[in-house]
């Protein structure tokens, strides 16, 4: 029987926020709270944390969740992600749908999983991700000038053409897919999440913060 499985990849070695992973986010450690997400539907047969840290793998086992033992090869910093899935895959069988959650945006909109994997399978899709649409107005500089990328100069945020940005709240492939080395395939469908949580993706100390600042918020509505 084919299985849908959550890989959750949570490396050690972070230069910006040591050990980010592992830190206590309102009291649950941050690659816990993926877990914990996961763990909500009924239609995710396994949750796998694949990572080269112990400190992860403990708290990941006291989570329930499998863990997958990733080479350090595969853990350095410029390794793509799509990697420690394909290696994790060649230890568990029978797997059709991969959702990839990753532990730096532990914030996501309670229904998002549901909903993404309904469209995924109704649309028969090979691959889908999650975007949020950016209002910024971007340019280059070039010989001290700036030089206007998506607007002219002069012009409203709301009338800008839309762009998008890849928000990294979760990825679904087939596992068929990920053996090739490819998570976002070429007709991937982009998701649009425009949501607060949608800007949570830590990697410092200020966007460990802010993550904190709007669980607790959350939790007192």
């Amino acid at each position: 029987m084919s299985k849908t499985i959550v890989i959750i990849p949570a490396r050690a070695g972070s230069k910006r926020l040591p050990n980010k992973n592992t830190l206590l986010l309102q009291g649950i450690p941050l690659v816990a709270h993926s877990i914990l997400y996961a763990k909500q539907f009924s239609f995710i047969d396994d949750i796998f944390v694949t990572t080269n840290d112990s400190k992860v793998k403990e708290i990941a086992l006291q989570y329930n969740a499998k863990v997958i033992d990733r080479p350090e090869e595969l853990s350095g910093d410029i390794e793509p992600t799509v990697s420690a899935l394909k290696h994790a895959l060649e230890f568990i069988n029978n797997v059709e749908h991969v959702v990839l959650l990753q532990p730096t945006n532990p914030l996501r909109p309670s229904n998002l999983l549901f909903d993404a994997f309904e469209i995924y399978q109704k649309q028969g899709l090979e691959s889908l991700f999650t975007v949020s649409r950016s209002w910024e107005k971007f340019g280059k500089i070039v010989d001290n000038q700036f030089l206007p990328f998506n607007y002219t100069k002069g012009q409203r945020s709301q009338d800008l053409e839309p762009l998008y940005y890849e928000n990294g709240l979760l990825y679904i492939a087939k596992a068929s897919l990920i053996k090739k080395y490819v998570l976002i395939s070429d007709n991937a469908y982009p998701l649009e999440i425009n949501h607060i949580y949608a800007k949570v993706d830590i990697d410092t100390q200020d966007d460990f913060d802010y993550a904190a600042y709007l669980l607790q918020k959350a939790n007192k509505e």
